[in-house]
């Protein structure tokens, strides 16, 4: 009878380290308050889809903890684009809300891209507008984006330096894949971006010292496909056929070799929530002229 698995391998634990970062923007927001401040996200949802509403709740959670004001709207799934591109206007001009949140995916009826681009720029809490990603590219962010700010602040925390090594990341979405490219860049990381055409992409990844992997795959990479001693961000959070939630990452195998890993759950989706919290508040700063 085999015994537990022993691990190798530093856990990297998001709900801790996200946990920190709370609690400072928690005294950021109350010291805001004491100068009649208030810090307010207005959150859109369209449509019944269970993750996003499990996501919109988890955010909404974190904004009563920090003392963020939580504006919810939750739309029917055959609203109109015209009728959501007007509620994001309305929200554009309201004082009282200082990021925008439009929960993704959208119903396929309406246009992500026109979406993306309606919210004011100042207001992109989740850092998806092109003058936000095009300010990033250039080395001078206003915000980050929320999951690859997530890997870098856990990264950070633990003591991993980048400067010099093999960063792999896997994935090239524009959500994490290339701003987590270019965000390791931005700290002389030797960057490789993987995809679906990548040739050898187990050889590719086992040259990494740092491996992300996001590619919505359930356990796709495995240890075989890890430098021993490598840290392994895994951002990928999947149901299996009898409704465990795991990562891309096979945390069995590859905890056995990597120096340190993240956990699914409990990894990198708190530091995502965190980081989006620390967006809010920026613009909150921003917008009143707080340096």
């Amino acid at each position: 009878m085999k015994g537990p698995i022993k691990l190798n391998s530093k856990i990297l634990n998001g709900t801790e380290v996200s946990k920190k970062i709370r609690n400072a923007l928690k005294s950021e927001v109350t010291e805001l308050k004491q100068k009649g401040i208030k810090v307010g996200l207005a959150v859109i949802i369209i449509g019944d889809d269970p993750a996003s509403r499990v996501y919109v709740n988890r955010k909404k959670k974190a904004c009563d903890e920090i003392g963020i004001d939580s504006f919810e709207y939750a739309l029917e799934e055959s609203t109109k684009e015209s009728e959501l591109l007007e509620l994001i206007s309305r929200l554009n001009k309201d004082q009282t809300v200082n990021g925008i949140l439009v929960q993704l995916p959208l119903p396929k009826h309406i246009n992500e891209e026109n979406v993306i681009c309606a919210i004011d720029p100042k207001k992109d809490a989740d850092c998806f507008h092109p003058i936000n990603v095009g300010r990033l590219m250039i080395g001078d962010p206003e915000f980050l984006p929320c999951t690859p700010s997530g890997v870098m602040e856990l990264l950070q925390d633990a003591g991993v330096e980048i400067a010099g090594k093999e960063c792999v990341v896997v994935g090239r979405s524009n959500i994490v894949g290339k701003p987590q490219a270019i965000m390791l860049l931005a700290k002389s990381g030797t960057v490789t971006v993987c995809h679906s055409k990548t040739k050898d992409l187990e050889e590719v990844c086992r040259r990494a010292d740092i491996l992300v992997v996001a590619i919505g795959k359930p356990e796709f990479i495995k240890g075989n496909a890890i430098k021993p001693g490598a840290v392994v961000i895994d951002v990928g959070m999947n149901r299996t056929k009898d409704n465990k939630l795991v990562g891309d990452v096979e945390f069995s195998s590859a905890a056995l070799v990597a120096s340190a890993i993240t956990p699914v759950p409990g990894g990198v989706g708190p530091m995502t929530i965190a980081a989006l919290m620390k967006n809010t508040v920026k613009a909150a700063k921003l917008q009143f002229g707080i340096s």
